[in-house]
């Protein structure tokens, strides 16, 4: 008989509540909104992760190469190296900068005390054609207009940062105003400028040793002898006592009395130095038959261009793994996400309301004295190490090489 027998649940056919959660039509969502999700409660993404997203995928190229040379006003080569020192760095915020007044000076400071300098790479960047360009600059230099200023062992290729452009008139304007030079000396330095106006270096038989030792000083020559240009690197600033640890790591490594053992020919100006240097306790041996033209404070141009284009090349390795990036996207990250210049923005600042990160704590303003994404990427456009590239969507596409 009990092989008969059934139980109500087997011939119901009511399903259980155990049953019904497998139908979707019968699920209810019973969470409130503001309760904590749950492991099987999916995240909503925030709009970074979803802007991280849409990185992952490569950009649409058109193939179609975009170009710097949009100003149609720059005609010549003495236009574009005044227009690349004006566009160097953005203006310090007059309110809600982050920064106090002892900083702000520091800022203002550091940007007076830079060369006239425009690399040439930078205006290849902006020019139409670099062919065209190139034979203008040979020209401008015979003529005395421009001159070229060269510091070997910076790079290499179209990488190297170690040669650029310098308006006569800026470099005459730097003699004159040098306070530690006689009159005398500062129009005979100019003279020999103007005798040789495509050569790079100059006989040392042309100056007395006080002379070359002044101008050496001073930061306007350097030796050409390698085994003293590690001291002709000029005053250090304090940038230089960054380089203290790997000169006392080479002198651990290297012969006693040896260059190496100071940290190598390039310990200033790796440090910040600026060309003239610590020339009081070298003597000028009579092996040094030349000297070569400078300008003051080179070590930290070169030091802050070197930084920069590492620091932007960083920038659009993290941003994808393609090493691609909107161009847009990639400010924003220079920039390190300030506060914008819209209409909303600009009526919050005036309210006193928070609108955005101070300038002041971004790397673009504590490391590189608020130097502009544009520039940057100029410089590394003319270098070869970035390429731009239209694309369908999102503007002007910038890729690593």
């Amino acid at each position: 008989m009990s092989s008969f027998q059934t139980t109500p649940a087997k011939s119901s056919r009511v399903a259980k509540p155990a049953q019904r959660k497998k139908h979707s039509l019968f699920r209810r969502n019973n969470a409130s909104p503001l309760s904590k999700p749950t492991k099987d409660t999916p995240r909503r993404k925030t709009s970074a992760a979803a802007d991280d997203d849409a990185l992952d995928e490569p950009l649409d190229d058109t193939g179609m190469a975009a170009s710097l040379a949009i100003d149609l006003e720059l005609r010549d080569v003495p236009q574009f190296v005044k227009n690349i020192q004006s566009r160097m760095f953005s203006a310090v915020p007059e309110r809600a900068s982050g920064m106090n007044g002892q900083r702000t000076a520091e800022v203002l400071n550091f940007r007076i005390r830079l060369p006239p300098v425009a690399s040439v790479a930078h205006v290849h960047a902006l020019s139409r054609s670099p062919t065209v360009t190139e034979r203008e600059i040979a020209e401008l230099v015979r003529k005395a207009v421009i001159r070229r200023v060269l510091v070997p062992g910076l790079g290499s290729g179209g990488a190297a940062v170690g040669e650029g452009l310098v308006l006569m008139s800026d470099w005459e304007r730097i003699v004159r105003n040098h306070p530690d030079l006689d009159d005398e000396l500062k129009e005979k330095y100019i003279a020999l400028l103007h005798e040789h106006p495509t050569s790079l270096a100059i006989s040392a038989a042309l100056l007395s040793k006080q002379e070359a030792a002044a101008l050496l000083n001073a930061g306007l020559l350097t030796s050409a002898n390698t085994a003293v240009q590690a001291g002709l690197f000029s005053r250090p600033d304090p940038a230089v006592l960054n380089a203290s640890m790997s000169v006392i790591e080479s002198s651990s490594k290297a012969a006693s009395g040896s260059v190496e053992a100071v940290g190598g020919s390039g310990t200033y100006a790796a440090g910040g130095g600026s060309g003239g240097g610590v020339m009081t306790q070298l003597k000028v041996k009579a092996k040094d038959s030349s000297y070569s033209f400078s300008v003051p404070s080179m070590g930290p141009y070169l030091k802050l261009l070197t930084a920069a284009r590492a620091h932007l090349l960083h920038i659009l390795n993290k941003t994808s793994k393609y090493r691609e990036a909107p161009m847009s996207h990639l400010k924003e990250r220079w920039d390190g996400g300030v506060a914008g210049e819209d209409i909303a923005t600009q009526a919050r600042k005036a309210r006193g309301d928070f609108a955005g990160i101070l300038p002041g704590r971004t790397k673009k303003w504590r490391t590189f004295y608020g130097l502009n994404f544009e520039w940057v990427l100029e410089e590394c456009a003319g270098s070869g190490l970035v390429e731009l590239f239209q694309t369908r969507s999102v503007g002007v596409g910038v890729r690593a090489t």
